[in-house]
């Protein structure tokens, strides 16, 4: 058995990935576009109290409230990923809360994000997908606190997240050392298993994996946030592992190297790959980042977009001391993170690849 737009949903009405051009962290611009529209806006004045804003592109803003606690504040949503509406929700929360456990912190409201073709999509539909949403904000004990709808052409669905850390405990993308070990928590695959889901060519078991990984929430990040050896940390979602992966680079001014041997992926994705059941996101963002990137002889193409593969609801990318790392790995599975691993270093920069793969 496949599954496919026929298995999931109602029949009464148009399945929700048939409305979206593009599902999940897919729907992201290209890294390289981005870069170019942001280029041109003005800085604006910063606050002494904002500890992290826009300059190295991190998970979330952080804003000093006292020597005791900082407020972290994030957001994002988008379009289906899934037709089943209560999973699309729950999936498009795990992944908005992500972004403040991967800044160190504990999550303590959100906000609902909720643009919906109502003239298309029975209100049913519509609720579920909201409960989804509500259903992951209980799990990780916050209130869904109010929010904005808007009548939209594609449904579109995601939280403003808010949480709470410690000044001392923010664990920024930017703060990696040369000599740190990087372990990755969750295996990659999720833009190959939505782009066979949408062909029709993904079964049960596939779908049930995908589903399990993209609902996991990030809880380890206080726990890790916690620890004296870890010093970067990130969440790895629309950009792929490289894209994210370069962002430490960059804001550390170093290398990162991975072995590529190490990273998991999700059952399955290579065979998927080799068929053709790949995102268009994967492209743009090799053509985005992929100048910055070494790769070893003999690296195939299906390798190099299973690097850029984007994301939905990815694990936390973390750079910690090499005495750190097997307390790293030992929160990771207390959480159930069985996936998380070792898989690369932090390297002296260079002039020339910022990532390098071996």
């Amino acid at each position: 058995m496949i599954i496919s737009a026929n298995n999931i949903g109602t029949t009464a009405e148009p399945h929700l990935t048939s409305l979206s051009h593009g599902g999940g962290c897919g729907c992201k611009i290209a890294p390289g576009v981005l870069s170019e529209i942001l280029k041109g806006i003005t800085a604006m004045p910063i606050p002494k109290e904002l500890m992290v804003g826009i300059e190295t592109a991190d998970d979330a803003a952080v804003y000093k409230l006292n020597d005791e606690q900082a407020l972290i504040a994030t957001t994002d949503f988008f379009m289906p990923i899934v037709d089943d509406p209560y999973e699309f929700g729950r999936i498009a929360a795990t992944n908005a809360i992500s972004d403040v456990y991967a800044m160190g912190g504990k999550p303590i409201l959100a906000l609902a994000l909720v643009g919906m073709p109502i003239n298309v999509l029975s209100l049913e539909t519509i609720a579920k997908i909201l409960e989804g949403g509500a259903s992951v904000c209980r799990a990780a004990g916050i209130p869904i606190a109010g929010g904005h709808t808007i009548d939209s052409v594609e449904p579109i669905y995601g939280l403003v997240a808010l949480g709470l850390v410690h000044p001392s405990r923010v664990k920024r993308n930017a703060d990696a050392r040369v000599g740190d070990k990087l372990v990755l928590s969750k295996p990659l695959g999720v833009g190959i298993l939505s782009a066979a889901l949408k062909k029709e060519q993904l079964d049960p078991a596939g779908y049930a994996n995908m589903i399990s990984v993209t609902t996991q929430l990030n809880t380890p990040g206080p726990e890790l946030a916690a620890l004296d050896g870890v010093h970067a940390m990130t969440d790895v979602t629309g950009f792929g592992l490289a894209g994210h992966a370069l962002e430490i680079a960059r804001g550390a001014q170093c290398t990162v190297q991975i072995d590529w041997a190490r990273v998991p992926l999700l059952y399955g994705v290579r065979a998927l790959a080799l068929q053709g059941l790949i995102t268009g996101a994967s492209a743009r963002n090799w053509a985005g980042y992929g100048a910055e990137i070494t790769l070893p002889e003999g690296f195939d193409s299906v390798d190099q977009t299973l690097l850029s593969d984007p994301q939905t609801s990815g694990g936390l990318l973390v750079t910690c001391a090499p005495e750190a790392v097997e307390a790293v790995l030992a929160i990771f599975k207390q959480h159930g993170f069985e996936a998380a691993v070792e898989i690369g270093e932090i390297t002296p920069g260079t002039s020339g690849a910022k990532l390098r793969v071996i």
